[in-house]
């Protein structure tokens, strides 16, 4: 593990891989020393928040590596959601079909097909940055020209990722559907989806989607 100073009071702590990272950020939280304010992982990295009047960078830095080469207790079973996707809301299917020289009903087949598991949040509060796409649907290049509005809900993809756009933003993603649930209500701290989560898509038709639309994604 390597870990480098952000600022004078964060470290980024560097993991082989995904699967490590959410393992070390589960750790940190739960040995949930006096001096940490937040854990935020990210792919294979882990942003360590602390109080800088507590402790020291270089402290914090040598806690974290004394504590990353303990052996933790075994990884909690990750939590899981499915989310329905009407993919009918097809804004950029053609084209996605057109790169990756697949027939359109196999996209869809293929991306509803695979489990995704939530690697980063950001972008926009509560955007979920899913991995990884099956190897026939990666590689797809974000648009030449980003959307002013994507819709709330919107089910995009680029490079290896799928993702979901909870809120009306611009966004340069190519969009394969959409969702009917509500994934963000920020006035109300409602954020269900959570870095080490399991994603699943389930295609839904139109009628289904108007049944739906404004419900919450339950709470895991």
């Amino acid at each position: 593990m390597t870990c480098v100073p952000l600022g004078e009071e964060a470290v980024i702590a560097y993991l082989p891989d995904e699967a490590t990272a959410v393992r070390f950020a589960a750790a940190v939280r739960a040995a949930a020393p006096p001096w940490l304010q937040d854990v935020v992982p990210a792919y294979a990295s882990v942003g360590v928040f602390f109080d800088a009047d507590q402790i020291r960078t270089a402290d914090a830095i040598a806690w974290l590596k004394k504590h990353a080469a303990r052996r933790g207790p075994a990884p909690a079973e990750p939590r899981r959601h499915e989310i329905p996707v009407c993919y009918e809301f097809d804004l950029d299917l053609p084209r996605v079909a057109e790169l990756t020289g697949l027939p359109a009903e196999r996209v869809v087949e293929l991306h509803a097909a695979a489990e995704y598991t939530v690697y980063a949040i950001g972008f926009v509060p509560g955007f979920p940055y899913l991995g990884y796409l099956p190897e026939e649907l990666c590689g797809v290049p974000r648009l030449a020209s980003p959307r002013l509005r994507v819709e709330p809900g919107s089910v995009g993809l680029t490079g290896r990722q799928t993702g979901i756009y909870p809120l009306a933003r611009p966004g340069g993603w190519h969009l394969l559907g959409r969702t009917p649930l509500t994934l963000v209500d920020v006035a109300d701290d409602f954020f269900p989806l959570r870095v080490g989560d399991a994603v699943r898509f389930r295609r839904i038709d139109d009628r289904e989607f108007r049944e739906r639309e404004g419900e919450r994604l339950p709470m895991n």
